[in-house]
């Protein structure tokens, strides 16, 4: 950690003093209109406080609704807190957010108040803690609760456009921002002043994002721009005097005038290019320092520092922002005895460009139980030639669409922060991620190989070449499968090959297990319904046969299946599985395991 330097403060503050009206003449660009957000404007009021209890959606398991307590407010935003999780997975919302309920509205529609994702406590419990959360508590009043504003028909937005976004790294701070690119339903935010560090992909209709002034007509914080870009000689034309802020700012809800118990941070910022696991920020020719106190009216004692976002995995240019670097600037000195948080930012606006792949789609091949074949029937034969992010991106895109449910392929997905965006929809939500760093082909090929083997597909699915005569390897194995019931379950070695299936014992046998069951099954569908190969008696079924049935009766326990597996769970072991067992031992969830001793249940009356 440096010392910060003494001198004049001329810059920036977190309260929210910076003048939009300057901004937007200087760099020359238009603002977003209003009808472009799914917005209230003006924003509602703020009726909750600080320990209220509510419903809301688990936002890490959309399909549970929680009870959570308010821990901080700002604006028309609330900070919550899951009942039973800790501080590391709080969340925010607007307060017409269509997550957020009154206390009782799970139980009035039918549904059952779960357990937040990673909860705490014995999962057996969560009854007991319920009932002594709620005891006592202040609920949040039904009229605090608004409704949601409209959604605009289509995506009207376009590449220039200003406007003010979360900084989804650290949802407390609101950021400018510009359109850097439109794609369809999708925009990409692209902060102005900083490398492209904390940029992002969103749908048109965020919750995220908001129209020029939002922050000034909610009494929300406005974090001002980074330095990067941003002309020192036209510093002093957007930001106001304090004095002059004060009067025109309108008073925020709960807050005192007098800041000196509010947290005060400082980022020092370093020019260090291509450092890993370290927090990007803003780079130049030399370091600036970034001074701002922050007077953020969060009613919540966090006490902690504000580190700034992961790097983000696509670089936009900003169109409209100036591209002067400022000179480094100097701290007053009563700033000088706040902490400093070092932070860098690697050199992300490299693109790999001239390399491409071409993808070929074998149809023949089988495609296991996670998508849908009369949708793959439909698929393009190929994908490309084009570049290794674009067909990556065209390639999982489509077979996330092509699953029988697409969440369960979204979730095979490996995240990361390359500068591929896939999606998925399941009911009224969407949810977005960004694929690994793919920058060879050999990396290309190694993360569809994965992938595929993830799906239970045939590793020809998906390849470099055409079959024009069909896939030798999903032939064999089905004339075998048909040929040999007796072992049509046995777990091969390794993984596909022109090898003998004993030829390497170094494999993974889990994943390969479920490959191989998925061609058995296939096979067998020829002659009848898969279940008729289950033995009567489920203590006779071996782990594959209890997996198989677990699938068949209810998908959505599929991507529950590798815990039978992992834990060697064959007919017998099924039938002694209790709700106990399944919390303590396979680490289940209340909702798959009512779903699972339902199934067991029904095959004990079975016998």
């Amino acid at each position: 950690m440096k010392e910060p330097r003494k001198g004049s403060f001329h810059q920036y503050e977190f309260q929210g003093n910076f003048s939009w009206d300057s901004y937007l003449k200087d760099s020359d660009a238009p603002r977003a209109p209003n009808n472009c957000f799914k917005q209230h404007f003006p924003p509602p009021a703020n009726e909750f406080k600080v320990g209220m209890k509510l419903e809301a959606l688990d936002p890490r398991n959309i399909t549970s609704s929680c009870i959570a307590t308010v821990v901080g407010t700002q604006g028309p935003r609330l900070r919550l807190r899951l009942d039973g999780s800790d501080n590391k997975n709080d969340f925010w919302r607007m307060v017409d957010s269509s997550d957020l309920h009154p206390i009782g509205y799970c139980e009035k529609h039918g549904g059952l108040l779960q357990p937040p994702l990673g909860f705490r406590k014995d999962v057996a419990s969560w009854p007991t803690f319920l009932m002594k959360t709620m005891t006592g508590a202040q609920m949040a009043p039904p009229g605090a609760f608004k409704e949601e504003s409209k959604t605009p028909k289509s995506n009207l937005f376009s590449v220039g456009m200003k406007l003010e976004a979360v900084d989804r790294k650290n949802p407390q701070l609101i950021c400018p921002a510009t359109i850097g690119d439109v794609n369809e339903d999708q925009i990409y935010i692209s902060f102005d002043g900083w490398r492209g560090a904390f940029d992002y992909w969103c749908d048109f209709h965020s919750r995220d994002i908001f129209p020029v002034g939002w922050c000034a007509t909610s009494g929300h914080n406005l974090q001002p721009p980074g330095q990067r870009g941003i002309p020192q000689y036209k510093l002093s034309k957007l930001m106001k005097e304090p004095q002059e802020f004060l009067l025109s700012t309108p008073p925020l809800s709960n807050k005192k005038s007098n800041s000196s118990n509010q947290t005060k941070t400082k980022l020092e910022l370093t020019n260090v290019p291509n450092s890993k696991n370290l927090t990007p920020s803003p780079t130049g020719s030399k370091p600036p320092v970034l001074s701002p106190a922050n007077k953020s009216p969060i009613n919540s004692p966090t006490g902690s520092k504000i580190t700034m976002p992961t790097l983000s995995s696509k670089v936009m240019p900003n169109p409209t922002s100036p591209s002067i670097t400022p000179e480094k600037q100097q701290l007053s000195p009563r700033e000088a005895t706040s902490p400093v948080v070092t932070v860098t930012e690697p050199d992300t606006s490299s693109v790999v460009v001239g390399i491409s792949v071409c993808v070929h789609v074998n149809t023949t091949c089988n495609t296991g139980t996670f998508l849908s074949h009369r949708k793959v029937s439909q698929l393009p034969a190929k994908y490309g030639p084009g570049s290794i992010n674009q067909i990556l991106r065209q390639v999982v895109q489509s077979c996330i669409e092509c699953a029988v449910q697409e969440k369960v392929v979204f979730n095979m997905v490996k995240d990361g922060n390359g500068k591929v965006v896939v999606y998925a929809n399941q009911g009224n939500m969407t949810y977005t991620k960004r694929l690994v760093t793919v920058e060879k082909v050999s990396e290309f090929w190694s993360f569809i190989e994965r992938f595929l083997e993830d799906l239970g597909c045939c590793e020809n699915f998906l390849s470099s070449h055409s079959l024009d005569g069909g896939c030798t390897k999903c032939v064999k194995l089905k004339n075998s499968a048909t040929n040999e019931k007796d072992k049509s379950f046995k777990l091969p070695k390794r993984r596909w090959s022109s090898d003998s299936v004993d030829s390497n014992k170094g494999s993974k046998a889990p994943k390969l297990a479920r490959r191989y069951s998925t061609y058995e099954a296939e096979a067998s569908s020829t002659t009848g319904d898969t279940r008729s190969r289950l033995p009567s008696d489920p203590g006779d079924w071996s782990i594959e046969d209890v997996i198989q049935h677990i699938s068949e009766t209810d998908p959505g326990l599929i991507t529950h299946t590798e815990l039978f597996r992992k834990h060697e769970i064959d007919g017998k072991a099924l039938m002694l599985l209790n709700s106990d067992m399944m919390m303590k031992y396979m680490g289940l969830k209340l909702g798959p395991i009512l779903k699972l001793c339902n199934i067991v249940q029904k095959l004990k009356m079975r016998k």
